[in-house]
């Protein structure tokens, strides 16, 4: 959700300001970065309806990250690391116990050539480290979301830019990226702070001009917690499989730090461009909150097309073969005020009733079997031509003052009767699902079970 959320703030920024949405795969780490998982952003993307304008792949631009690194190394302002990780660990040890901060000791920064070449042949692969000048561990820049931001004092050592497998770190990548690419505005998380002192020190090395930064609140859960998968559903994919709307989505993580005018809630991305702006965003922590978005899922909902309905619910249902287009269509949009998600759709059991006909169960007949309901039936079925969405209601208060009941004691078998059950959607939506020759034929078979009685069944 929170790289959703970044992802989404930027491609409205750039759509209402006439920018462009650069993506770019950051896939540099070869033993977390798998074809599926690209696919996976690339897919939420697209369903989220978040076009970009130029797509990059990290792995792509290998050998262009190692110009730069070899670049820096022969500048003097980074060098060969041949620590292993067990060597550093217990360094870092070490400095704990004397309580000092565990930052890289600078070990490798003043080897001899003489020693750089035992490690070589001992078979030691180097990582590559950048020398972080004493004068620069204090440090500041402006946030165009918070302000200034000073870092006083950072503990950070000299910090690996290039692994011993020759792969670019994150810092190092992003920092050649966003000058080659032209990058002028960055928008991310608040948890990428931290990293934003290394990458300013690399743009001072090779004589860049840094990009704008803006760092946006984290997203919590309900609990007030980071998010994480212990909340439910918190994943692009998890919320389209439950049948939330993409513009749903959207409508919510849109609302996690940005605050619209005139107090609005629901847009659809169209909407959200025209009304977006950054002096409008939040920077306190946001929730992310399932049952809001439920809520706006059923806004959502409510302005799609019948057509529209249909095509998004019909691969959540298991349907019985032979059912009308038509009917379906009806019956959905019949259920469709009480559905949060499409998945809802799924087992529903009003829906069932309403595309085929239902085995009435024992209680059911049992209430049936009843003089008034007896009467209710036959009352109905002798008036046969008026058993329409539009005439039910006069029908049923004909039938009321006959028998000397009240209304709802004649909606009550006849709904029983049609479905089975004893409540449900309104009984004239009902009827004009199922259509006047079914209602009939239900009444019928109703009418009929309940006099051949138990043991003619």
């Amino acid at each position: 959700m929170g790289g959703a959320r970044t992802a989404l703030f930027n491609w409205l920024w750039a759509r209402k300001e006439g920018g462009q949405f650069i993506l770019r795969i950051e896939d540099t780490d070869l033993a977390r970065s798998q074809a599926r998982y690209v696919e996976g952003i690339l897919d939420a993307l697209s369903w989220l309806g978040l076009s970009w304008d130029e797509l990059y792949h990290q792995s792509d631009r290998l050998p262009l990250y190692r110009g730069y690194v070899e670049r820096l190394v022969e500048e003097g302002k980074a060098y060969p690391c041949f620590c292993t990780p067990e060597e550093l660990a217990a360094r870092r040890r070490q400095a704990l116990a004397r309580g000092e901060a565990p930052e890289y000791d600078g070990h490798c920064r003043h080897l001899s050539p003489a020693e750089r070449e035992k490690y070589l042949a001992q078979g030691r692969k180097p990582a590559i480290r950048f020398i972080v000048p004493e004068e620069e561990k204090e440090t500041s820049f402006r946030d165009f979301l918070r302000g200034e931001v000073h870092f006083r004092r950072l503990t950070t050592g000299d910090f690996v830019i290039q692994k011993a497998d020759g792969t670019p770190t994150y810092n190092l990548a992003c920092v050649v990226d966003d000058h080659e690419m032209g990058i002028t505005h960055v928008l991310r998380a608040e948890d990428h702070l931290s990293n934003t002192p290394k990458q300013i020190w690399l743009y001072r090395a090779l004589g860049w001009q840094p990009p704008e930064f803006g760092h946006l609140s984290i997203i919590l859960g309900p609990d007030r917690k980071k998010l994480s998968k212990r909340h439910g559903a918190t994943s692009v994919e998890a919320l389209r499989e439950l049948g939330f709307l993409p513009q749903a989505v959207t409508n919510h993580l849109a609302l996690l730090g940005w605050s619209p005018d005139g107090g609005e809630e629901v847009f659809t991305l169209e909407e959200l461009v025209e009304a977006f702006s950054l002096q409008q965003v939040n920077l306190a922590p946001q929730v992310f909150d399932l049952e809001k978005l439920k809520w706006l899922n059923r806004k959502h909902l409510a302005r799609l097309s019948r057509e529209e309905l249909l095509a998004l619910a019909r691969p959540f249902l298991q349907l019985p073969e032979g059912v009308p287009q038509e009917r379906l269509a009806a019956a959905l949009e019949l259920l469709r005020p009480g559905i949060s998600m499409l998945s809802e759709f799924q087992g529903h059991p009003d829906l069932e009733y309403l595309l085929a006909r239902p085995k009435l169960p024992e209680e059911a007949l049992a209430e049936l079997a009843s003089p008034q309901g007896r009467a209710v039936l036959r009352a109905a079925l002798e008036r046969g031509e008026a058993l329409t969405p539009q005439g039910l209601r006069p029908l049923v208060k004909e039938i009321a003052a006959e028998l000397g009941l009240s209304p709802r004691e004649v909606f009550h078998p006849l709904r029983v009767a049609l479905t089975g059950r004893g409540q449900g959607p309104e009984l004239a939506g009902i009827v004009g699902v199922v259509g006047v020759e079914e209602v009939r034929a239900r009444l019928e078979e109703a009418l009929r079970l309940v006099e051949e009685g138990p043991e003619g069944r």
